[in-house]
């Protein structure tokens, strides 16, 4: 039980510490309100988008295939997706529903995911494909969401327009875009030039680390108390409630070891960081996001040693 303790704070602790470093430099002045919101536009625009390329692109997808798994995946995200929905209206705000929805179902499925994997099982190829199957959708619904939720959207406006907005959000939105880019790449087998790989290798490095740090800067207390609620409502579904409803299927379904684990990590892993990056760069507060994501991270590290020792102890992992 102390081994698994260690092993999952290890993983998630340097990342709330990052989040903490950025916190304290702001409240020191160190970093200004004005460089957040640049930090957070570079991150959104260039970081994360080679980051995701960079992962996906090297990746051998045809190979791994597994079609049951994947479907799993999916399905458990788009299912998830909608139970948030319904659960959102526990915050009567709604323009802070679109961020309740994308917190509760957004996990640090690629971070977390390499990390985990590599430590138990030294292969990360299911973590690949539980990627290919729920990031995607992650980010489609979640410029979907955030678009039609959006504070900046008139009370009377033309649903039409909204509309074309949100597609207009998802065809041009940078994390969509290195997704797609980076999957096109894999499955046509292209080599990368080595000033490419080293240059997208560069910018990839900086994207968790000024994420987090901006997150940590964006984050105020006085804020937080007042959303506590949707909140706590957030950290229960993210690292406990999707776990309940679909590891049980998974078992069922006959995934053991490496798939199982990538499931888990898929449902009950801490709320991206990421979410928090989008919701601030399309208009919303970023109170709800950016809390669940420091909240989660901690947590997760207690949560997902939880269930590692559940699944260990049945004989599952």
């Amino acid at each position: 039980m102390l081994e698994n303790l260690l092993f999952s704070l290890n993983a998630t602790m340097p990342i709330f510490l990052m989040m903490v470093a950025g916190y304290v430099l702001k409240k020191i002045n160190f970093i200004k309100e004005t460089t957040v919101g640049d930090i957070n536009k570079l991150v959104f625009r260039v970081f994360l988008p080679a980051l995701l390329f960079t992962d996906l692109a090297k990746q051998d997808f045809v190979g791994m295939w597994d079609g049951s798994f994947v479907l799993f995946c999916s399905i458990s995200t788009l299912v998830s997706i909608v139970v948030a929905f319904f659960l959102s209206f526990v915050d009567k705000d709604k323009s802070d529903r679109g961020e309740f929805i994308q917190a509760s179902y957004r996990s640090a499925a690629a971070t977390l995911g390499i990390a985990f994997m590599t430590n138990i099982y030294d292969n990360v190829a299911m973590v690949a494909l539980m990627i290919l199957a729920s990031v995607p959708i992650y980010n489609v619904v979640a410029v979907i969401v955030l678009s039609l939720t959006s504070p900046e959207n008139k009370p009377n406006e033309n649903h039409g327009l909204v509309i074309k907005r949100t597609f207009k959000n998802v065809i041009t939105n940078p994390i969509i875009l290195g997704i797609l880019v980076g999957l096109i790449w894999s499955l046509l087998k292209l080599d990368q030039p080595v000033i490419m790989e080293r240059s997208l290798g560069y910018l990839s490095d900086l994207a968790s680390p000024l994420a987090l740090i901006g997150l940590g800067a964006s984050f105020e207390f006085s804020e937080f108390k007042e959303k506590l609620k949707p909140i706590l409502c957030i950290i229960f579904n993210k690292l406990f409630l999707f776990c309940i409803l679909f590891l049980p299927l998974g078992i069922y379904m006959g995934f053991r070891n490496d798939k199982l684990v990538a499931a888990l990590i898929m449902l009950g892993s801490a709320t991206t960081s990421s979410s928090y990056i989008m919701a601030k760069n399309m208009g919303h507060r970023g109170v709800i996001s950016s809390s669940a994501v420091m909240l989660t991270t901690l947590l997760s590290a207690f949560s997902l040693t939880f269930w590692l020792f559940i699944l260990r102890t049945l004989g599952y992992i």
